[in-house]
């Protein structure tokens, strides 16, 4: 998602219902999504068991990859905010016995960053 988030655009938060469609079908018994943001096609899911990441290919976007991640194996995240010239924030996200983030992910400029920052912090510490 990272090379694609510099291409077409940063994340923003949606509402749950808007992707329940979509992310539904994904749940096992007693997960739900608590929070969602939106990269155009693209989707940031946090349940309260895991983070979801859809990547939607191709000028169709039918074929998919889903990315499931369990809080309990992200060893670290950091968060970059944005300068004055810079108009978004990024997320990256480490998974354990990686040395590289698996994650980068940009946010537009304000509340965003922070709200996800908060969101990975109570999950993971």
């Amino acid at each position: 998602m990272g090379m694609l988030n510099g291409l077409i655009g940063d994340a923003s938060g949606v509402s749950i219902e808007s992707v329940k469609e979509e992310i539904s079908p994904l749940l096992i018994d007693d997960e739900v999504i608590e929070h969602a943001f939106k990269l155009v096609r693209d989707l940031v899911v946090f349940t309260n068991k895991r983070l979801i990441l859809s990547d939607k290919q191709g000028l169709t976007a039918k074929k998919v990859e889903y990315k499931s991640i369990a809080y309990r194996s992200i060893s670290k995240f950091s968060t970059e905010t944005s300068g004055h010239f810079d108009l978004d924030g990024e997320v990256k996200i480490w998974i354990s016995g990686q040395v590289e983030p698996s994650e980068r992910i940009n946010f537009k400029k304000g509340q965003t960053l922070t709200e996800v920052q908060q969101i990975l912090a109570s999950k993971t510490l």
